[in-house]
């Protein structure tokens, strides 16, 4: 009898740890169609479901996100958030928390993840360099001091992962572009490459082949192929400006793998107001579409039709969309205050814009133009979606 009674209570004990631990459990969903918004003024990311366009959950505690950006898991499970102050943060989307963070420099802009998601690489201001961690537990596995001359350190911008563990980025002040084989993570071997003067950005083509270098400090684009790498580096768009007086630059724009589209890259001219185009195939200049603004972000839409183009201030509160076909400018909007970041749904069906100073990011349909969702978010900036841990140089 004591017997019967001790199996009852012990069953029934189950049950009900079973049904708290399913109150408990967040519900079950993929992770596809998932993303994040990064919430400059409070430190925070809003959890976002891109299917439903709303905010599912939030996440604080995340330190400076005034210049964050985000990686993910190959699974798309985990955000890997690289925050100003040198701050990484794993961040689970499905348990909606953090799960891990390590300060690991003084001053950091950025990252990305390997090939194989397995190693998640910071780049740093301040000390310049790289820095390897293990994804699953930030264990610190290697760092690559940005020592370009002896006892010269500089900052790293634009780095973007490669096929076979690699990684490749650009030393401003050091000039060069290098490339960070992590096949034993713990013993990284670097090639470095001549660029040019303050690299300040850089990206991966789709397919992994080839990493351009914008500089800031001439006109040109230095590009790097990684299959051949013992070929060098060569100029594209040498002396794009042709000696013209330039425009004083209010923001830097970015450059990444997003700006290629049907053959061609999308390139923001630095201090014009026009968008240059570039064959891959030939890397020949073969237009240039003129733009109400400096451009920022030159991001192409998922199937490549579209290119969608936002400002530096004073005009940051436009975009343009340019038809690939014609290579014209075919709508011009309006959106909000300082649109500071897109990002296009999986299959380009609608567009995310950040407008930071109206506290909204807004969804548009990229076929008709209209406004068709609109979340509150504080100051938002960097819109990133799940569907990057698919795509190379993301």
């Amino acid at each position: 009898m004591a017997k019967r009674v001790c199996s009852l209570i012990r069953g029934l004990l189950g049950v009900s740890l079973f049904i708290l631990a399913g109150c408990a459990a967040p519900p079950l969903r993929g992770t596809g169609d998932l993303g994040v918004v990064v919430e400059r003024a409070s430190g925070e990311l809003s959890l976002v479901d891109t299917t439903r366009r709303e905010v599912y959950g939030r996440v604080g505690g995340l330190g400076d996100l005034s210049h964050a950006s985000v990686v993910y898991s190959r699974d798309g499970r985990y955000a890997y958030v690289f925050g100003r102050d040198g701050g990484l943060t794993q961040v689970d989307l499905l348990e909606q928390r953090a799960v891990r963070r390590v300060l690991q420099s003084g001053n950091a802009i950025g990252g990305a993840i390997s090939q194989d998601g397995r190693i998640v690489v910071a780049q740093n201001y301040t000390p310049g360099g790289i820095k390897a961690f293990d994804a699953t537990t930030l264990e610190l596995l290697a760092e690559v001091p940005a020592e370009y001359a002896p006892g010269s350190f500089s900052k790293v911008v634009g780095l973007a992962d490669l096929p076979g563990q690699r990684f490749a980025y650009a030393l401003f002040e050091g000039g060069e572009i290098w490339v960070s084989d992590f096949s034993d993570p713990r013993r990284p071997k670097t090639e470095r490459f001549a660029a040019g003067q303050q690299p300040y950005d850089g990206l991966v083509t789709p397919d992994g082949r080839y990493y351009l270098a914008g500089l800031f400090g001439e006109d040109g684009v230095v590009l790097l192929d990684t299959w051949q790498p013992d070929k060098g580096t060569r100029r594209i768009l040498d002396r794009y400006g042709r000696g013209e007086e330039k425009l004083p630059v209010f923001k830097m724009p970015h450059l990444r793998g997003w700006a290629v589209a049907q053959g061609k890259a999308y390139l923001p001219a630095i201090g014009r107001h026009e968008v240059l185009v570039v064959s891959t195939d030939t890397w020949q200049e073969v237009g240039r579409i003129g733009v109400r603004g400096q451009p920022v972000f030159v991001m192409a839409r998922p199937d490549g039709r579209q290119v969608w183009v936002n400002y530096a201030f004073p005009d940051n509160g436009w975009v343009e969309v340019i038809d690939t076909l014609s290579g014209q400018v075919i709508r011009t909007l309006a959106p909000g205050k300082a649109i500071l970041h897109m990002e296009f749904t999986p299959r380009g069906e609608n567009v995310w814009l950040s407008a930071r100073d109206d506290d909204r990011v807004l969804i548009y349909d990229t076929r008709t133009f209209d406004k068709v969702g609109e979340l509150p978010a504080r100051a938002p900036s960097g819109i990133f979606f799940t569907s990057r841990a698919q795509r190379t140089g993301f």
